[in-house]
């Protein structure tokens, strides 16, 4: 866990001054996995899937440890997250605005959540366009019983550094927007732009992410 620790000192401030969390991206991992990176330091975690989310919770949730979702996400399954996950990270089409929003009025919880940009435009990725999301923030922030967190972004992996940086830059600009427009609203705590995973989580950084999703690098080769 040494390597871990040492990643974590690198990590610890982007150049705009905010703190940036780590979060251990889970899937596969065992719940005993999870808990020995937390103790590592790693701050957060996240699961892609909600079966996994489910089987492992009870034992994550009893170690303190905020559990977040990050993957794609059916509206049918929102039920199992409502009122257990700290953040719902990769909320990506107005259906399912609507359906996390109507299943935490059912549930009398609130449910905090990111906006997933589609930052590449590619067809094999949900997510808004970066052009588009700060409409679909207006709209997150008219619905019940949400609390809009910021955004995260997932990038082409077959993109240059430079459009890398580009698009990037461009996500930053949207969530300094969303920063200086939602302030003070109740609904609205903008403070994470999620954007960078192990292959690219140091471009991402450098262009402002506050949060970056690790999996592999984190907890070794999946088996």
């Amino acid at each position: 866990m040494e390597q871990v620790k040492t990643l974590l000192n690198e990590l610890s401030v982007n150049p705009y001054g905010e703190k940036i969390t780590v979060l251990g991206a889970s899937k596969t991992r065992t719940a005993e996995e999870i808990i020995a990176l937390f103790q590592a330091g790693v701050s957060v975690m996240g699961e892609n899937r909600v079966q996994e989310f489910k089987e492992k919770y009870d034992t994550v949730h009893a170690a303190g440890i905020p559990y977040r979702f990050i993957g794609h996400l059916q509206t049918n399954k929102i039920k199992y997250l409502v009122g257990k996950v700290d953040l719902i990270e990769s909320v990506d089409r107005t259906e399912l605005l609507d359906a996390i929003s109507a299943a935490s009025v059912k549930a009398g919880v609130t449910t905090e959540i990111l906006l997933q940009i589609n930052g590449g435009k590619e067809e094999s990725k949900s997510g808004y366009e970066v052009e588009s999301v700060l409409s679909a923030a207006d709209y997150a922030l008219s619905l019940p019983n949400l609390k809009l967190r910021g955004l995260m972004a997932m990038l082409p992996a077959d993109k240059n550094e430079q459009t890398l940086r580009e698009i990037c830059l461009q996500i930053r600009e949207k969530y300094d927007i969303m920063r200086a427009r939602y302030e003070g609203r109740a609904q609205a705590q903008i403070e994470i732009l999620s954007m960078g995973m192990s292959e690219d989580y140091a471009i991402a950084v450098a262009c402002g992410a506050n949060e970056v999703r690790l999996g592999r690098i984190l907890f070794g080769e999946r088996k």
